[in-house]
């Protein structure tokens, strides 16, 4: 389950994206080009930005980089050991 802080972050984390694509979408009607960026450029960014969280979140998940979990880690292991 999530955290009232976790949720309380998501919260304004979609808060400020639904502004920011409102501010747009007004600029856009009103015939200005707030984001000037072709189809490639766009799509290069968001393959960037996917591939850098995947990389980060398949490093963060496969390893025990925090106390807690070199502590669950050895525990693990010591009752693979027992079996």
């Amino acid at each position: 389950m999530s955290s009232p802080k976790n949720n309380k972050t998501q919260g304004i984390i979609r808060l400020i994206v639904l502004v920011v694509l409102l501010v747009n979408q007004g600029l856009v009607t009103a015939g200005f080009d707030p984001l000037p960026f072709n189809e490639q450029q766009i799509y290069e960014g968001i393959s960037a930005v996917a591939l850098a969280v995947a990389a980060i979140y398949s490093w963060w998940r496969n390893n025990n980089i925090t106390r807690e979990a070199e502590k669950s880690q050895k525990e693990l292991e010591r009752k693979k050991n027992i079996k």
